[in-house]
């Protein structure tokens, strides 16, 4: 049987990851322009959402807000009209361990605010409250394929609705003793606008199919680095063919033994 080879525009990206505050400055390190700077994940304000829910806003929130914007600014397009895809290795690392703290203790009362903001889906929700976009939004969790995973439903989504997909990848870190079991190291994400057709925003094109080739590495010690130990950031061997307008194929890592292979084409 022959592989089904799904395609698709890219016309903007989203970043953040510890020491890469935001796309032009990843660009410039996957390009080798600059050095990594090893420094914490920097959170902007989300700003967009109303004074109650940006005092309750997670790191997460704060996280996928700020990278979807990044991505959709980039393409000039309007959130208020796009289909969404959020995937996720996980919920909220610090309001899951705040709520173990609390289950832990003879009051099991729990926060309502707490509780709503570790769920899987909070992200959505806020990006829903903070964009007023009415359009269909997936959640989607596959443990360290979760990229991967979101990937290939947002790029389903858009054959079959014709229609603009934002896909948010992203993850966050868990506080000890949990972070001895799950050791990602801070928050990070990436946001791929995805189109069904060229326009003039596009940066390139993609095809996606199935392979069980190896996945590829990153020769940076701390790029690669922060590829493994942060489930969002198996994007970045594409984002670096990206970043350097390289044409050709990348193999991303998914649910072995099955890995993702993905051709570029730079416009």
């Amino acid at each position: 049987m022959n592989p089904t080879v799904l395609s698709a525009w890219i016309d903007g990206i989203g970043f953040i990851a510890p020491g890469l505050p935001d796309w032009p400055t990843a660009r410039a390190v996957l390009r080798s322009e600059q050095a990594l700077t090893a420094a914490p994940s920097i959170l902007p304000v989300p700003a967009i959402l109303p004074p109650a829910e940006r005092r309750r806003a997670s790191r997460v929130v704060k996280l996928t807000l700020a990278i979807g914007l990044e991505a959709a600014a980039h393409a000039g397009a309007d959130v208020a009209t796009l289909s969404t895809v959020f995937a996720a290795s996980g919920a909220d690392g610090h309001n899951c361990h705040a709520l173990c703290e609390q289950l832990a203790t003879d009051d099991r009362q729990i926060s309502p605010t707490r509780f709503h903001n570790s769920v899987h889906n909070a992200a959505a929700g806020y990006w829903g409250i903070a964009t007023h976009a009415m359009a269909p939004c997936q959640v989607i969790c596959a443990y360290d394929a979760s990229f991967g995973a979101g990937l290939l439903d947002a790029i389903g989504e858009l054959l079959l609705a014709r229609q603009p997909v934002l896909l948010i990848a992203y993850d966050s870190e868990y506080p000890q003793p949990l972070h001895a079991k799950r050791d990602t190291p801070d928050c990070a994400g990436v946001a791929l606008l995805l189109a069904p057709e060229k326009s003039e925003r596009s940066l390139a094109s993609i095809t996606v199919a199935p392979t069980t080739d190896a996945a590829e590495t990153l020769a940076d010690n701390g790029l690669e680095s922060l590829r493994t130990s942060i489930p969002a950031l198996r994007s970045l061997p594409l984002l670096q063919k990206l970043a350097r307008a390289e044409a050709g194929p990348v193999c991303l890592d998914y649910l072995a033994p099955m890995q993702l292979a993905v051709t570029v084409q730079q416009c």
